[in-house]
């Protein structure tokens, strides 16, 4: 496998609208692409855009949510995963598997409306790695 850009870091939240204004006027972000709801994954989401790639936030959608786990741990929120692109998901994971790789639970659209898996962190130095094929267009 080979990993291209790196796309987004995800972190998760307890509150996207805080999360928002934080970045707005702590760090000057100015583009935002504005919270919506991903209802199978458990989630809301909302995007700041950088200018070489995203931050994600994420806030749990939903009583079982992923990230109400994560946020239980962590209660101001942190970083979830960093994602990375790449050409093919089933390649990846093809090759993941070959290297004695966890794959997490199945191949999936997520929130940039394309193809993504995700890795264990416990094969990625304790990372949560996003395996995602950019968008088409």
């Amino acid at each position: 496998m080979k990993i291209g850009p790196l796309n987004h870091v995800g972190i998760a939240v307890p509150n996207l609208e805080e999360a928002m204004e934080n970045y707005r006027t702590l760090y000057g972000a100015t583009e935002f692409v504005q919270p919506f709801v991903m209802e199978a994954q458990g989630v809301r989401v909302a995007f700041v855009n950088l200018p070489n790639s995203q931050i994600e936030l994420i806030e749990p959608y939903g009583e079982k949510s992923p990230i109400r786990n994560f946020l239980e741990k962590n209660p101001k929120g942190g970083q979830h995963h960093v994602c990375f692109e790449v050409d093919s998901v089933a390649d990846a994971i093809n090759d993941a598997a070959a290297e004695g790789a966890s794959v997490i639970g199945e191949p999936r659209i997520g929130a940039h409306g394309t193809l993504m898996i995700f890795i264990h962190p416990k094969h990625s130095n304790g990372v949560l790695i996003e395996l995602m094929e950019p968008a088409k267009h």
